[in-house]
């Protein structure tokens, strides 16, 4: 900063470009942090700081060295088709049109069907009609085909997760009936055995909550204490050693 020659505020200001330009990047996230907050709103640092005591949470002090970002070498369309297309269907198990109406990031649909019918032709994968009710062609891994009649075939067990709206799993009103559940983090969902029984949406532990199936009063309670509860996903509990209740 010093050999620049410019103030402070000049100097970050030309960061903050640069950054959000995709053209610089520095050794941590803590620079990044601080051009997000603007000066007159972070807290003392220095001898200031030490005087009144307070910590200061980040600062562009902290960020380390800044750097320029090297152009990477442009991947070819049908290598990223082929990734985004192994990637939804790790994701979901079972891909077709409807179901990824939400992702904002994908390549035209026509250039992920062209990877599904190459990877069905080689074996990789299965292409059929696994889910009622929706037009267009599906395909499925091969582990998903029996998992998914495995489930069918399975007692429920009345398991209840809830996850956020901004969550892939947010398929209410996608692949199930009724209206879509906005992809924000403040809202959440609620499903037992796999089915959504439940949504809020909004901050805020008040009622706000909708049920979305018929539900007893005498387990209302129990969902909405399901609904705002924050736990473990079902593959985190079990690498934490923790059973489902």
């Amino acid at each position: 900063m010093n050999a620049t020659g410019l103030l402070r505020t000049e100097v970050e200001k030309g960061l903050g470009e640069l950054v959000a330009w995709g053209l610089v990047t520095s050794d941590s996230f803590a620079g990044l942090r601080a051009l997000l907050v603007p000066s007159d709103r972070r807290r003392p640092i220095g001898p200031l700081r030490r005087r009144r005591g307070r910590a200061a949470p980040f600062g562009v002090e902290t960020a380390g060295r800044w750097s320029r970002v090297r152009p990477a070498s442009l991947l070819p369309e049908e290598h990223v088709a082929e990734a985004v297309a192994w990637q939804l269907l790790r994701r979901y198990g079972v891909v077709f049109r409807r179901l990824v109406a939400r992702e904002t990031l994908l390549p035209p649909w026509r250039d992920v069907l062209r990877v599904f019918r190459r990877l069905e032709a080689r074996g990789e994968i299965r292409g059929g009609r696994f889910v009622g009710g929706f037009s267009g062609e599906q395909y499925a891994l091969p582990e998903a085909v029996g998992l998914l009649r495995s489930v069918r075939r399975e007692e429920p067990h009345g398991e209840l997760v809830a996850v956020s709206g901004a969550d892939p799993l947010n398929l209410v009103g996608i692949v199930t009936p009724g209206e879509t559940v906005p992809g924000l983090a403040t809202n959440r969902l609620l499903y037992r055995d796999g089915v959504p029984v439940a949504v809020k949406e909004g901050e805020g532990g008040g009622r706000g909550e909708k049920f979305l199936v018929d539900v007893d009063p005498a387990v209302a309670h129990e969902l909405r204490t399901a609904l705002v509860r924050a736990r473990p996903a079902p593959l985190v509990r079990a690498y934490l050693g923790k059973t489902a209740r």
